[in-house]
């Protein structure tokens, strides 16, 4: 058990073994998708579509809003093969005809209700497969693109890490009360020293860049992560929700797991694209 310097015990919360344990399971599948053939990863990102497609609909049902799956779910997908295979311009082409889609979609339910239901389609459009369409933009990029991802993956997790011992173990005031009581400074701290050491060895050792950009690329990110986390903790407050589903033990439902890592996914794509070269 894990104590405080004043010898008090720590309560962390949640399952913590089985949490690092479904961590690590997570990131064996990640890697087994990457090697040999990169292009392996886009069926990673249309299952988490899919999967986090369900998540956000059965929490929008509960406050009377409805989500136009079919045309998001087909367009999320496909947002993921041209995001690989066609770069920027292909996803944010795919982007756009998705959002047609899913509005013309929900004409046939009627006018009631219909702003309430487009802003919800068009969120989670925007939430999930673009920002994951845009680790497929990093996995594409010519000569280094798994090293790319890997590098963003494991500074953002740094943070999660950094962020959760510096946290319990010396935490006192509370960053952001009203949206999520248990982050604080502290623990903020502790994320940015982690996510700018380990992005700097990542940089330095897996691309090849300089030290500096490594450290600006952690706390680009850990700033991203840091407000992926609040967003989404208000998410939930807002759908009256503590998880958004059981998809991985010891850490609720997929998107209780990648919050931080779906708004961290283009503010590392745009540091490393501008200065790894």
């Amino acid at each position: 058990m894990l104590h405080k310097p004043d010898g008090q015990p720590v309560r962390t919360g949640r399952n913590l073994p089985v949490a690092i344990a479904s961590g690590v399971a997570l990131g064996a599948l990640v890697l087994l998708s990457i090697y040999p053939y990169s292009a392996g990863f886009v069926a990673i990102t249309s299952a988490a579509v899919l999967i986090g497609l369900r998540e956000i609909n059965r929490g929008l049902v509960s406050t009377g809003g409805r989500l136009a799956l079919p045309p998001l779910a087909a367009g999320g997908v496909a947002m993921q093969v041209c995001a690989y295979f066609g770069g920027p311009e292909w996803l944010v082409g795919a982007t756009a005809l998705t959002a047609i889609a899913a509005l013309s979609w929900r004409l046939r339910a009627g006018s009631q209700g219909y702003v309430r239901d487009a802003g919800a389609n068009l969120f989670t459009l925007v939430y999930l497969p673009f920002l994951l369409g845009t680790w497929q933009l990093l996995i594409a990029t010519p000569d280094d693109g798994p090293e790319r991802l890997i590098a963003f993956i494991l500074v953002t997790i740094s943070s999660d890490i950094g962020g959760y011992f510096a946290g319990i173990l010396i935490g006192r005031h509370r960053m952001a009360p009203v949206i999520s009581p248990n982050k604080t400074w502290e623990g903020f701290g502790g994320s940015v020293l982690a996510c700018m050491l380990v992005g700097a060895l990542t940089v330095v050792f897996m691309l090849d860049g300089p030290v500096w950009a490594g450290a600006v690329l952690g706390l680009a990110v850990v700033l991203a992560a840091t407000v992926g986390d609040l967003i989404e903790s208000m998410f939930k407050r807002d759908l009256g929700v503590k998880d958004m589903g059981r998809f991985m033990p010891g850490h609720g439902g997929l998107l209780d797991r990648v919050d931080s890592l779906l708004i961290a996914g283009p503010v590392a794509w745009v540091v490393l694209s501008l200065l790894v070269a």
